[in-house]
């Protein structure tokens, strides 16, 4: 073989490993980092498809805050609370302070990793500001609710009259 040729295919070769090393250091750094969403019916009940969560897991849960839940440690920051869909309660830990519109009954979002099977040591909880909004996964959960795009070209039909469904 040539030498110059030799020398443009080591250089081809170089670049090509290097690439696939780079994408691949790129895939698995963004695997450490994925919060998947679940509800605690998706503890139970796991789809086909779809993988159990697992302890140590990083993940986001939303439910309801059980009523009468609620348990805050006077001397730490620290509150534990469960939350729940239509079944099962998954209990949060949480240590800080908590958003202005957190209550029992409220819809919330939990962040953080699984430390037991049903019990999530969350790093942040949101609470939901809109009494009607609830993410589509669980609305579809709770209240059967089907998630309608609203940029989708039928997604509002007028009616004979004008008015739009």
């Amino acid at each position: 073989m040539n030498p110059r040729r030799k020398k443009r295919l080591t250089w081809v070769m170089l670049l090509v490993v290097g690439v696939s090393v780079a994408i691949g250091l790129m895939l698995f750094a963004m695997s450490q980092s994925i919060n998947l969403f679940y509800t605690p019916s998706d503890f139970v009940e796991v789809e086909e498809g779809k993988q159990p969560p697992t302890v140590g897991q990083r993940m986001r849960v939303g439910g309801m805050v059980v009523e009468g839940s609620v348990k805050r440690n006077r001397d730490t920051l620290e509150v534990r609370f469960n939350i729940t869909d239509t079944g099962p309660e998954i209990t949060v830990l949480y240590q800080g302070i908590l958003p202005d519109l957190f209550r029992e009954g409220q819809g919330i979002v939990a962040q953080g990793e699984l430390i037991e099977p049903r019990v999530l040591r969350a790093s942040e909880v949101l609470a939901k500001h809109d009494e009607e909004y609830m993410p589509p996964e669980l609305a579809e959960k709770m209240k059967g609710i089907k998630h309608v795009n609203p940029n989708a070209p039928d997604a509002f039909k007028q009616t004979s009259d004008g008015e739009s469904q």
